[in-house]
């Protein structure tokens, strides 16, 4: 085995030992809800409160090869506006109050089966239910993810499967989050200030209809 394709695998066995689901925590992470012109960026938990988007810094959006997406602020939300349809991608950050960095990758829509933020959690088919995490291009084992909806009260922990995805059911018409966190090794410089305490939080949120 060459010394690359070991690498690459002693990351994936870190990456799966160090995720951390959000269901045993109470992460904040961003989600996106689409609107006339494009989607709006919310902060907190779907299911619980909305926390101001001030809280985020280095907030950039981008859909396909296009970067850059125009953002401002919408009320308590912050909106992406685009022209077009497609998945869309916003990242950013916040330092908690201990010195951790939090690290967010969101992506509204379930069409793109190709990865493009570091973390992104992604269907193994366009507009499927059924979902794997990649980390840099390295498919990762999911230990569980929390799917939250719109509809009170229904929310349920998802665990993997013998190839490690998460599978969901969308029994009613709602928004749909799926999300969690990974802590890795290593350090991340942002702004010219090292960070060694780095959070990863990834979500993927879009609306459906009921499936069976």
């Amino acid at each position: 085995m060459c010394i690359a394709v070991k690498r690459s695998l002693q990351w994936m066995a870190t990456l799966s030992v160090l995720v951390v689901s959000l269901s045993t925590s109470a992460a904040d992470y961003l989600w996106m809800e689409p609107v006339a012109g494009g989607v709006q960026v919310k902060y907190g938990t779907l299911d619980g409160k909305q926390l101001p988007m001030t809280e985020v810094s280095g907030l950039q959006a981008s859909q396909g090869d296009t970067k850059n997406l125009p953002v401002q602020a919408d009320g308590k939300a912050m909106k992406v506006t685009t022209s077009r349809s497609g998945d869309v991608r916003v990242v950013g950050h916040r330092v908690t109050p201990e010195g951790t960095l939090v690290l967010f990758q969101a992506k509204e829509g379930r069409n793109d089966i190709k990865p493009a933020n570091d973390l992104e959690l992604v269907p193994t088919t366009p507009n499927g239910n059924t979902f794997q995490l990649i980390w840099k291009g390295q498919k990762v084992a999911i230990p569980q993810a929390m799917l939250t909806t719109s509809e009170q009260g229904w929310n349920r922990v998802l665990r993997p499967d013998a190839n490690g995805n998460v599978t969901l059911s969308t029994p009613f018409p709602a928004t749909y989050v799926l999300d969690l966190s990974a802590k890795l090794n290593g350090s991340t410089t942002i702004d010219g200030k090292v960070y060694k305490d780095v959070l990863h939080t990834v979500s993927l949120s879009f609306k459906a209809g009921p499936s069976h």
